[in-house]
């Protein structure tokens, strides 16, 4: 399965989430392909510094992230899109179909993830923490999904 994560710019929410997805995949043998953009994304940026402090606190390495936009080639490619929010979800709505939810929607919730850029420390790790346990159960979903 190809999942895409999406996100504004793809320097914190989207590049964390396919991190965080990526960790958790293995952990749970779920063969799946992994990757992010940005529906504003500049191409080849770094996530930001605090995205790279709170995935470095999950034992997962950030630092090899660039930043990429959002393409017609991606969304053709992947089995199932997730965005960090419900306005994202509605400007991919046209062009995705049934194929995107927000993750919080996928894992069987409902809210956005919180927006934690131009903030602290904190605010990272607090929203790195709310992906993944919007994830965990997600990641349910998938692995029953596989098995049927």
């Amino acid at each position: 399965m190809n999942i895409l994560f999406v996100c504004t710019g793809n320097t914190c929410r989207s590049p964390m989430a396919a991190a965080i997805m990526e960790k958790i995949a293995i952990e749970n043998d779920l063969d799946v392909l992994i990757e992010s953009a940005g529906i504003f994304a500049n191409v080849g940026e770094r996530a930001t510094d605090e995205a790279i402090r709170a995935m470095d606190k999950m034992g997962i390495d950030l630092t090899f992230h660039q930043t990429k936009p959002l393409t017609e080639e991606l969304i053709e490619k992947s089995d199932l899109i997730l965005t960090m929010t419900k306005a994202h979800k509605e400007l991919l709505k046209p062009l995705a179909g049934d194929i995107v939810y927000t993750i919080k929607e996928y894992g069987g919730g409902s809210g956005d993830i919180s927006d934690p850029y131009g903030g602290d420390q904190a605010e990272y790790d607090e929203t790195a923490r709310e992906i993944y346990d919007a994830l965990v159960d997600a990641a349910e979903r998938i692995a029953d999904n596989a098995d049927s």
